[in-house]
């Protein structure tokens, strides 16, 4: 039997879309210059402490509230820091895109270096 569903079609470009929402932002930013490049930056607070409200939630760790939240409300608010601190990026820099790849590779190559020496016996001394 042959499969005839359509697959699903491919997801916004990563890239574009965070242009996208930085020129967006910029059309309608209440606050220009240092000011506003600052106050983009410390939107990742904002968005950091609704997953802290969704981790609260999801686990009832607020006991007058109870469960107010999903773990997919947790997904959800990670995703929001991401986008934020993508956009955030971008609004320091045109080539976010090679500094967060080169930033990665960094992190990747120090963690496998590390992953790799923690693998490696100590001598005794």
């Amino acid at each position: 039997m042959t499969d005839h569903r359509t697959p699903p079609p491919p997801g916004p470009d990563l890239w574009a879309t965070i242009d996208a929402l930085h020129e967006w932002l910029d059309h309608s930013r209440p606050i220009e210059g240092r000011e506003g490049v600052l106050l983009r930056i410390l939107k990742l607070t904002e968005e950091v402490g609704e997953v802290s409200q969704a981790v609260i939630g999801a686990t009832g760790q607020n006991p007058r509230k109870g469960i107010t939240h999903s773990w997919e409300d947790v997904q959800a608010e990670l995703c929001d820091v991401v986008i934020t601190a993508l956009v955030a990026l971008r609004t320091l820099t045109p080539e976010a895109r090679e500094v967060l790849a080169g930033h990665l590779e960094r992190v990747a190559r120090r963690s496998t270096v590390s992953s790799a020496q923690a693998d490696v016996p100590r001598q005794s001394l």
